[in-house]
């Protein structure tokens, strides 16, 4: 069975009439004709009974009829559906973006994503590295940005897309304030606050190690507000991408002995063909000015 044989025989049930019903489909009667007939012998009955000038349905017709009407209806939804999908109205796409990276830093992105594509729906999930992996694998993402202290497997598909500085966060008023810059070495005897999804959380220990600095850590935590706030409170201080800090009690100087920095990318699987919204989505990412730290 056809769709054009499914629309004419519709177009004879509308009008009874043949010939009325081929200038509605724009063929001739005869090209008409022998699809209903190609129609009936696959459905192994007749569908009209035509005498002289009067054309009825016979009773496959009428029992025909409402299936094949829902056939066309739903075939019209199916070519709405992925006329939308290609032309980016309605369609979906499922970004996973690494715990401990600033929104800040997203919301100009986001905003002129939007503005260019308002017709893709985006969900946005918060997770860790590996959980983040496992999601893309998975399929349940589509695209992740994050960053981590080693390189990428083979599997993945990685496009930098900014670098990040790691800086020392401490509470208004601290004596770090009246630095330009700090070195690792200046935390030591330092209440500390744990930063418990950092992905260089090992690096800075060991750094601090290396360097002979002993700090005293008070809290760990989660969730990266909680640690700003306690911060901010003056509890203790800690690591933190630039770009992470927004609690505005916070104070931060960057490390220099050694510097630390981190590449943060744009993550997919490799191979894996993009939908025509995630297509534009990657596109727009590679293409968007990150700032005086942006990957060339």
């Amino acid at each position: 069975m056809e769709m054009h044989q499914v629309r004419y025989f519709l177009a004879v049930c509308d009008t009874l009439n043949f010939t009325r019903a081929a200038e509605r489909c724009n063929v001739t009667q005869p090209a008409l004709t022998r699809a209903i007939q190609k129609l009936e012998e696959e459905l192994g009955g007749l569908l009209f009974r035509r005498e002289r000038s009067l054309t009825h349905l016979t009773d496959l017709g009428r029992l025909m009829r409402p299936h094949l009407e829902q056939v066309l209806s739903e075939t019209a939804t199916a070519k709405r559906a992925a006329k939308g999908f290609l032309t980016l109205d309605g369609a979906a796409l499922s970004l996973g973006v690494m715990c401990t990276i600033g929104p800040q830093r997203f919301m100009g992105f986001l905003a002129e994503f939007r503005a260019r594509h308002p017709g893709i729906e985006l969900t946005l999930t918060e997770s860790v590295p590996p959980r983040l992996v496992e999601l893309l694998m998975e399929g349940k993402l589509d695209v992740a940005v994050m960053a981590q202290p080693g390189p990428f497997e083979e599997r993945f598909d990685v496009r930098p897309l900014y670098r990040e500085r790691f800086v020392i966060a401490f509470p208004a008023g601290h004596r770090f304030e009246a630095r330009n810059a700090l070195s690792v070495a200046d935390v030591d005897g330092e209440n500390y606050l744990s930063r418990i999804n950092c992905e260089y959380r090992d690096v800075l220990a060991e750094l601090c190690a290396e360097r002979g600095a002993t700090v005293h850590r008070v809290y760990r935590s989660e969730r990266e507000d909680w640690i700003q706030t306690m911060v901010a409170a003056g509890l203790g201080l800690c690591f933190m991408p630039e770009y992470s800090a927004s609690h505005p009690g916070i104070v931060s100087r960057r490390v220099v002995d050694p510097a630390v920095e981190r590449e943060v990318s744009l993550v997919t699987v490799a191979g894996r063909r993009f939908s025509p919204s995630v297509a534009a989505f990657v596109d727009a990412m590679r293409r968007y000015e990150w700032g005086r730290v942006a990957v060339e």
